[in-house]
């Protein structure tokens, strides 16, 4: 095989490897809450949407630390350990207690931040200019299949129940955490590209194995000081606003969603398993997405804005479906669920197309900021990742906070509010880097 091919086969692998992994974790994060709601246990005080503003509010913290991490071990072994604890996370809900939940919670957002920057780190190693595009699309279509497999096992495990009884929730989470296991063991299977194919000196620095503590040190203490660097880059600056969107609709999709579809009354004894195939229509949007945006390359002589917007439209479109079909008080609505009247009779296939419109919408956005990220910093990759999911998390870690307390159409004016802003700074983001590199093959991404 080819140095092409070799590094070709890297990207599925990856992509793989994480679809397994987040087949259990995105499903853990999609019913947590609807979980945590139905556990009989007097003992038991812990909120899912408040595990998560952990997680990821630790993971924006850890992204400081996690290139020296990646720097001292290797991504692959990096990916690995995050993928055994992330493991932990899902087997705690087998028996949860308070204190072993908000523990697994700092743990795994510590590990998040690791298993992301090795992503960034291996998916730029094994690419080039003309490349960046196609892999940042099929790994993304790989893992959002995660969302596919995952909730339609919710689905018919569900079907029909109006309470999750603790042997419904013992058998997915067992079942959860053992795909999460294959996940973390085929990363191993990634290869080291051939010399040519990989990058600059600092991204080849970033996988040797440093022979003296003082050495290994140093270069800990250069990749933090470069993440800091390219934090305050213009360049930077202008995606962070497009990047933090991502995480505000990430915690929407991926938690608040799925909740308000249970919570609501109207659609019967349904409504739970309903969560299930919300998430599978979520999978489907990310699917296509991935694929015709990123796989394809279909958009790429009109540059990547076309593909940004039209994820904004996509977006507002099922904001104001959601805001119509979805009751007021349905995220903190409680386990016997919303009666409130939505502003029309609620239907779950307006509900279900929702899903698959938010899916699309979020795989438009961060297929082209993986894309732009990686052209952009090709040289510093591990630092510029890191940065990428510091922002990304703790925009993320803020919503899930205030799903606690905010009603839907205060989340979804949010979500507006800074998507149409992050759609205007990604557009001058890409006009900087088509305006600096006009002379590279910027064209071919």
């Amino acid at each position: 095989m080819g140095p092409e091919g070799k590094t070709l086969l890297n990207i599925i692998i990856l992509g793989f490897g994480f679809m397994f992994m987040f087949t259990a974790f995105q499903t853990c994060g999609n019913i947590e809450q609807t979980v945590i709601k139905s556990f009989n246990s007097t003992e038991f005080h812990g909120s899912g949407y408040t595990s998560m503003a952990i997680i990821y509010g630790v993971f924006s913290a850890s992204n400081l630390i996690a290139p020296s991490v990646v720097a001292v071990i290797g991504p692959q072994l990096s990916m690995f350990f995050s993928g055994l604890v992330y493991s932990g996370y899902i087997a705690m809900f087998i028996h949860p207690y308070t204190w072993s939940f908000y523990t697994a919670s700092v743990v795994v957002g510590i590990a998040a931040a690791i298993l992301w920057t090795a992503q960034g780190n291996l998916l730029t190693i094994n690419s080039t200019d003309a490349t960046i595009g196609r892999n940042s699309g099929i790994f993304w279509a790989l893992l959002q299949f995660s969302l596919f497999f995952g909730n339609m096992y919710i689905y018919f495990a569900w079907h029909g129940h109006v309470h999750i009884s603790d042997k419904d929730r013992q058998t997915v989470f067992i079942s959860l955490t053992v795909i999460s296991l294959v996940g973390s063991f085929l990363f191993f299977l990634i290869q080291k590209p051939e010399p040519e194919a990989t990058p600059s000196e600092a991204s080849e620095s970033l996988l040797q194995t440093e022979s003296t503590e003082t050495q290994l040190t140093d270069m800990c203490s250069l990749l933090t000081e470069k993440a800091l660097q390219l934090s305050v880059t213009k360049e930077m600056l202008l995606l962070s606003i497009s990047i933090a969107y991502t995480g505000l609709e990430l915690t929407f999709y991926s938690g608040v969603y799925g909740t308000c579809i249970g919570a609501m009354t109207q659609f019967g004894n349904d409504a739970k398993s309903l969560i299930g195939l919300s998430g599978i229509f979520i999978g489907l949007g990310e699917i296509l997405g991935g694929g015709v945006f990123g796989m394809l390359n279909k958009c790429n002589r009109f540059g990547r804005n076309p593909v940004v917007l039209l994820g904004l439209i996509t977006h507002f479109v099922a904001f104001y479906l959601i805001f119509l079909n979805i009751a007021s008080d349905a995220p903190i609505a409680p386990e016997e669920g919303t009666h409130l009247q939505a502003y029309i009779t609620p239907r779950y296939t307006v509900a279900l197309l929702c899903s698959f419109l938010l899916g699309l919408g979020d795989s438009c956005f961060n297929t082209q900021l993986l894309s732009i990220v990686g052209f952009m910093f090709r040289e510093d990759s591990a630092p510029a990742f890191a940065v990428f999911k510091f922002v990304q998390s703790i925009t993320a870690a803020l919503a899930f906070f205030y799903s606690n307390y905010l009603l839907l159409h205060w989340q979804l004016l949010i979500m507006v509010v800074v998507g149409f802003l992050g759609t205007l700074s990604f557009f001058v983001a890409e006009w900087v880097v088509v305006s600096s590199r006009r002379d590279t093959d910027y064209d071919n991404i």
